[in-house]
């Protein structure tokens, strides 16, 4: 028989967040992952605030904020608030109450420069890198390092002369008129994005169209393919490599490393800074119309071969974080902020690894 579409609303109901996300839903294992790295971090969040003063919204709840946004692809601050308003995961996530209230928007771009001057989004993604490492997850030898670009929130049209004044000269009327830059030479020297002052032109090889963009950085270890460190550069030439070398340095100790690299890395200079930090460089070799900086020293062994079929897996994590963490263009302005955005989502891309390999399915 048909239902009846005429419900009565029911005065009293007894009901929390927790009641309405599944027993067996895979954010459950991230939540409790989160919530242990974030009680680590009170002492952190302490010194962040003055002992007196009006309550403010818990930093707990920006840092889960922002991993929502990365982890359900929202693409914006204002709409996660938004959101916050009537998704009871969120809520749940949040640990708020069915009745509660979503925050402003305005409140992220408010604590941004609190979260960036204490650290807190690094602090917590070495938190979660920890949590690997107490599971031993983690390789200490073998690892993988790769750069990709990340367009910055700025138009071609912003990138304009440093001594203009004024709005570009084009055809068509309003805030955004159609400009035409065929045959203009724009230089670094010389141009200057208006928008994002920090955002460099910058094109990944020849025949690609060059765009506003930084470079984020990752290097991953090579058993779990889990993220061990992340930076987010200026979009320089040798922005790849100097970053490599500076994030091999912090993951230096008393045993030797592999580090796995495509042919953009096979640069004499780059290949002997490694061999002074005492990090074995297995970079694939560049042979086309130059000479390879890497010889039969490094190529005779099998794990040079190893660490070059592991090696593509570093680009899972620029696929996630493109995709699902909405992070092919960036949504800050400036290296701090949006590397503050690119740890988030790294601690979020560890965090669905983590809880599939500590939570394997059932098969």
């Amino acid at each position: 028989m048909r239902g009846d579409t005429a419900r009565q609303a029911n005065i009293l109901l007894a009901l929390t967040p927790d009641q309405v996300v599944p027993a067996d839903h895979p954010i459950r294992p991230i939540k409790r992952m989160v919530d242990a790295a974030l009680a680590r971090l009170s002492p952190r969040f302490e010194q962040m605030y003055a002992a007196t003063g009006r309550p403010s919204i818990p930093p707990e709840h920006l840092l889960k904020g922002l991993l929502l946004m990365a982890l359900f692809s929202v693409r914006s601050e204002r709409q996660f608030c938004e959101q916050l308003g009537y998704n009871l995961l969120f809520k749940w996530f949040l640990d708020l109450n069915v009745d509660d209230a979503p925050f402003d928007h305005s409140t992220f771009s408010r604590n941004r420069e609190r979260l960036l001057g204490h650290d807190v989004t690094r602090a917590f993604f070495e938190e979660v890198r920890g949590e690997a490492e107490r599971q031993h997850l983690l390789s200490r030898e073998h690892f993988s390092v790769d750069g990709t670009m990340l367009r910055a929130w700025a138009s071609q049209k912003s990138y304009r002369p440093r001594d203009e004044d004024g709005p570009p000269a084009g055809g068509g009327g309003g805030r955004n008129p159609e400009v035409d830059f065929r045959g203009q030479r724009r230089r670094r020297e010389t141009h200057v994005s208006r928008t994002d002052p920090e955002a460099l032109l910058y094109r990944k090889g020849r025949g690609q169209a060059a765009a506003l963009c930084y470079l984020g950085h990752v290097l991953m270890e090579n058993r779990n393919g889990l993220v061990v460190d992340v930076e987010l550069t200026p979009a320089t030439g040798t922005g790849e490599r100097d970053a490599a070398v500076r994030m091999l340095g912090r993951r230096r100790g008393r045993r030797r490393i592999t580090v796995g690299a495509d042919k953009g890395y096979d640069v004499r200079a780059f290949v002997s800074d490694l061999r002074a930090q005492r990090v074995t460089p297995h970079v694939a070799q560049h042979e086309s119309r130059r000479r390879s900086a890497i010889d039969r020293r490094t190529t005779r062994h099998a794990g040079y071969a190893a660490s070059q079929s592991q090696r593509p897996r570093v680009e899972q994590f620029f696929g996630w974080a493109k995709t699902v963490g909405a992070t092919r263009k960036l949504r800050f302005v400036g290296v701090a902020a949006n590397r503050l955005w690119l740890e988030v989502t790294a601690a979020a891309y560890n965090l669905v690894r983590l809880a599939k390999l500590s939570h394997p399915v059932a098969t």
